[in-house]
């Protein structure tokens, strides 16, 4: 029912190289159709797991920005965990030059966040909201209609919602269904602005927040110091700690920095939903230096799970990452385990959630569980506002 973008990748790719990297990204026929193409096909579905299921108490859900609690940024805690022996370090993410050798490589998704929230008025009268997820070609976006802080599944084809401002939103066909097959999670939408919508959203839109986070904070509490372009629904959280005391230390230790892009779409998934497909462009350059990195004995650390999906769309069977760009459907699982990095930093993901699959293909079962509990026990905070878990080898 639903034209899914699937995974494309341009550059060159070696002799044998793309069939393992495609097979991961879920490119199937489609790849090699060019950037930007629009595929039609199924969502890969979930692998059966048993995810980690634990009972997160209200009171570790970071309810506002570190700075706004009287800490910079970087002072939020960090779980540090090494999978050689299982050993747990409970530091700040201020250290994080500290657990780095020279030679290593942080790899960062440098996608801005959007004020992608945007007040409306269905045809009957109702309220609702508005969430932008992902900008799709010819200029059509997926959008998922969310009316008192819930996903609003029962909307039809056709819909006209007026925005404030004097914008609106037609649903056109749509894009995937809610869980369990319900209703309708996200829509192939036209966008009428009355201008640039970039411009528009800085004047009606707001960040998207969640029901955890107690008051209203600019779009900048949403932004990574590091940004380049706009152009995700939710921020890449996992790097928001970064500060440029930071960046600057593990510059003068010798650990490179390299960037790359993922435009991240609505985060408001049920467990058993997979992530949707999403926009990625991994450049010649930063490709080159995680080939280089690991051939040179250093570690590379990737920021968050978009990196990771990223890596992973463009990554061969032999660990070799190449240059790409275009839709990636990667599920990062035990099922289908990463190739392209050696240590990972994350933020502290909810109960069952899908991106845990990924976590256990990284860090293993039990050190993911052993993390988990000594998160809880120790009062580490959750959520985009909330500490980090960083892995290592």
């Amino acid at each position: 029912m639903t034209p899914v973008p699937t995974a494309t990748r341009t550059g060159a790719i070696g002799a044998g190289a793309g069939a393992g990297a495609a097979a991961r990204a879920g490119a199937g026929a489609g790849a090699g159709a060019g950037a930007g193409a629009v595929m039609t096909g199924p969502r890969p579905a979930l692998p059966t797991l048993h995810p980690l299921s634990f009972t997160l108490p209200p009171a570790l859900e970071a309810p506002s920005p570190p700075e706004s609690r009287g800490m910079t940024r970087d002072a939020v805690r960090m779980l540090v965990a090494y999978k050689s022996d299982g050993t747990l370090v409970h530091s700040h993410f201020s250290e994080l030059p500290r657990f780095l050798d020279e030679g290593d490589l942080v790899v960062l998704n440098t996608s801005g966040t959007l004020a992608a929230e945007v007040d409306g008025i269905g045809e009957y009268g109702q309220r609702v909201q508005i969430h932008l997820s992902t900008q799709l070609p010819a200029g059509l976006w997926t959008v998922e209609v969310r009316k008192g802080g819930e996903a609003f599944l029962d909307a039809e084809p056709g819909t006209n919602i007026e925005l404030a401002g004097g914008g609106c939103v037609r649903l056109l066909t749509p894009y995937s269904a809610g869980p369990g097959g319900a209703g309708v999670r996200l829509w192939v939408s036209l966008i009428d602005t009355p201008e640039a919508l970039h411009t528009y959203l800085a004047r009606h839109g707001r960040p998207i927040r969640y029901g955890y986070v107690r008051g209203d904070f600019p779009l900048a509490a949403y932004q990574n110091v590091y940004v380049t372009e706009p152009g995700s629904a939710e921020m890449p959280s996992a790097g928001r700690p970064f500060t440029p005391e930071v960046l600057t230390r593990l510059a003068a230790k010798g650990v490179g920095v390299a960037p790359l892009l993922l435009h991240t779409g609505v985060a408001s998934l049920e467990a058993s939903e997979p992530p949707y497909a999403e926009y990625f462009r991994v450049s010649s350059a930063t490709a080159h230096r995680v080939n280089d990195t690991r051939r040179r004995g250093g570690r590379v650390l990737a920021v968050g799970t978009t990196v990771v999906r990223a890596l992973e769309s463009v990554v061969d069977e032999h660990g070799h990452v190449h240059p790409g760009e275009g839709w990636t459907q990667t599920v990062v699982s035990p099922a289908h385990p990463v190739h392209s990095i050696d240590a990972f930093l994350t933020g502290w993901h909810e109960p069952e959630a899908s991106h845990l699959a990924m976590l256990e293909a990284i860090a293993g079962r039990p050190l993911l569980e052993a993390s988990y509990a000594a998160a809880l026990e120790e009062g580490y905070l959750w959520h985009e506002f909330g500490d980090v878990h960083l892995i290592l080898p």
